[in-house]
C-alpha cells in the first residue's frame, strides 16, 4: 500500500479509534492495577483472548504457559504477525498514580516482590486490543490474514522461545512479517525507527565463587571468597575498557555481590551476578569468554578449593530490523506522522521479540514510541537532562496515557496495513 492510500486508511478510521480511546484507557489501567510477573500472566491473557473472541478471532490459549494467538483471514494477501508481551515486573511502584498498583506476588524463587508495570506491557497490551477491534470491524479496508501474538515472559527472555518450543510455527500460519513495538522515555506522539540494530543483545550469569570459611580472626585459615570476589568484580571491568574496541558498543554490569551472613565470619562462597549488552555477536562472544577467563583466573590466583560455577540466567540476541522492511515502515510512519517519525539511536536494552522472525527466518520491524510528557521531556532535553527522567523498570515510570495511548495505536495499525493489502 502506498503512503497517501495508508493515510487515507487511517483518516477513515480516525473517528472509531477516537471513540474508542476511552474503552482502551479503562482497560489500560485495570491491567496496570491487576500487575501479573512472568509465566504468571493468566488473567491479563484472559482478558486478551476474551476480547479476541469477541471480535471474531480464531483464538487459541495457553501457548508457551499463557500465551495467546488471534487469527483472522480476510481473503488472500500476507500474513502479518503483530507482538505484544504481557508479563509485569518484581518492582514495588512509586509513581503516585491513582491507578498504582499494589500487588504483591511471589518470585520464582518463593520470596514475596512488589509486582508492577513499570516496563510499559500494560500499555503493549492495550495496544494490541485496539489494533485487533478496529483490524475485525474495518475488514473492508484490508486484505490478508491477521496474527496478533500475546506473548508471556519477556522480561525473563523465556516467553517467545516458550512459545517456540510449543509447537507455534507448526499450528500457525508463517508470517510475511512481524512487527512490534514498545513505549519508551520520550517525546510522547513520537515513533522512533530504525533499520538494523535497534536493540543489544543480553546476556545474564550468575558466577559463583567457592572459598574455605573461617573464624574473621582467625584468616590465615581461610581461603576468602569476599576478596576473590571483590577483586574479580574489578577485573571484569577492564574487559570493556581495555579489551573492546573504543568504536564498538558494550556494557557490563556486576548487579548483585553476595557473600556471607555477619562480620566475624569468613564465608564459604560467594556469587556475582552480572550483565552483558553489545550489539554484535562476536563482540558477545569475546566478553562471554573474557568473563570466564578472569572469574578462573581470580579464583586460582587465590588457591581457591575448585573453579567458579557458572550459570546462564537469561540470553537475549541482538534485534536487528530487516533493512527492507523497515524502510517500508518508516516510509508509512512518515505519512501518518510527519516530523514525528524519525530515526531514532539504537538503544542498550534488550528484548526477546527477535526470536520468532529468527526462528520462521522471515523479516521483521520493531521501534519505539515515546510515552514522556511533551513539555517534561522538551525541557529536560533543553536542560541536558533527559537521564533525570524514570526510565523504564524505574518505580517511577510511568507514560502519560495522551497521546502515548492513540501514538501507539495507530503506529501498529499503520505499519499493519502497509502489507494488509493483497499485494
Amino acid at each position: 500500500m502506498q503512503p497517501e492510500d495508508i493515510k487515507s486508511f487511517n483518516h477513515k478510521l480516525e473517528d472509531d479509534l477516537n471513540k474508542l480511546l476511552p474503552e482502551l484507557e479503562a482497560i489500560y489501567k485495570d491491567i496496570h492495577l491487576h500487575p501479573e510477573l512472568s509465566m504468571q500472566e493468566f488473567r491479563t491473557a484472559k482478558i486478551a483472548a476474551d476480547y479476541l473472541t469477541k471480535y471474531q478471532y480464531e483464538v487459541s490459549t495457553g501457548i508457551g504457559t499463557t500465551g495467546v494467538i488471534g487469527i483472522m483471514k480476510n481473503g488472500e494477501g500476507p500474513v502479518v504477525m503483530l507482538r505484544a508481551d504481557m508479563d509485569a515486573l518484581p518492582v514495588m511502584e512509586a509513581t503516585g498514580l491513582p491507578y498504582a498498583s499494589t500487588v504483591k506476588g511471589k518470585d520464582e524463587d518463593g520470596n514475596e516482590v512488589g509486582v508492577s508495570h513499570v516496563c510499559g506491557h500494560d500499555m503493549h497490551v492495550t495496544w494490541m486490543m485496539g489494533a485487533a477491534r478496529l483490524f475485525s470491524e474495518h475488514r473492508g479496508q484490508w486484505k490478508g490474514t491477521l496474527m496478533v501474538v500475546f506473548q508471556p515472559g519477556e522480561e525473563v527472555g523465556r516467553g517467545a522461545q516458550g512459545m517456540i518450543d510449543d509447537g507455534m510455527m507448526a499450528r500457525f500460519p508463517k508470517p510475511d512479517i512481524i512487527l512490534g513495538q514498545h513505549v519508551m522515555v520520550g517525546e510522547a506522539g513520537t515513533v522512533g525507527h530504525r533499520s538494523g540494530a535497534i536493540l543489544s543483545a543480553g546476556n545474564s550469569l550468575k558466577v559463583k565463587i567457592f572459598g574455605r570459611g573461617a573464624h574473621g580472626s582467625f584468616p590465615q585459615t581461610s581461603i576468602d571468597p569476599v576478596i576473590m570476589a571483590a577483586a574479580t568484580t574489578m577485573r571484569l571491568q577492564t574487559i570493556v575498557s581495555r579489551e573492546i574496541a573504543p568504536i564498538e558498543n558494550a556494557v557490563l554490569t556486576i548487579g548483585a555481590l553476595q557473600a556471607g551472613t555477619k562480620e566475624n565470619i569468613i564465608p564459604d562462597d560467594a556469587t556475582l551476578k552480572l550483565n552483558i549488552r553489545t550489539f554484535d555477536d562476536g563482540v558477545r562472544d569475546h566478553i562471554l569468554s573474557a568473563v570466564k577467563r578472569i572469574c578462573c583466573a581470580e579464583c586460582a590466583a587465590s588457591n581457591a578449593p575448585k573453579g567458579p560455577e557458572f550459570t546462564t540466567l537469561d540470553s537475549y540476541p541482538v534485534t536487528d530490523n530487516d533493512a527492507a522492511a523497515t524502510a517500508k515502515v518508516a516510509e508509512a510512519f512518515d505519512a501518518q506522522f510527519g516530523d514525528k517519525s524519525f530515526e531514532t539511536a539504537p538503544a542498550s536494552a534488550s528484548e526477546d521479540f527477535s526470536v520468532f522472525g529468527r526462528n520462521w527466518e522471515v523479516p521483521y520491524v520493531f521501534w519505539f514510541i515515546g510515552g514522556t510528557d511533551p513539555q517534561t521531556y522538551l525541557e529536560a532535553k533543553k536542560n541536558h537532562n533527559i537521564n533525570s527522567i524514570p526510565s523504564n523498570h524505574s518505580p517511577k515510570f510511568a507514560p502519560v496515557i495522551n497521546p502515548t495511548l492513540k501514538t501507539g495505536l495507530q503506529a501498529m495499525m499503520t505499519a499493519a496495513i502497509a502489507w494488509l493489502n493483497g499485494n
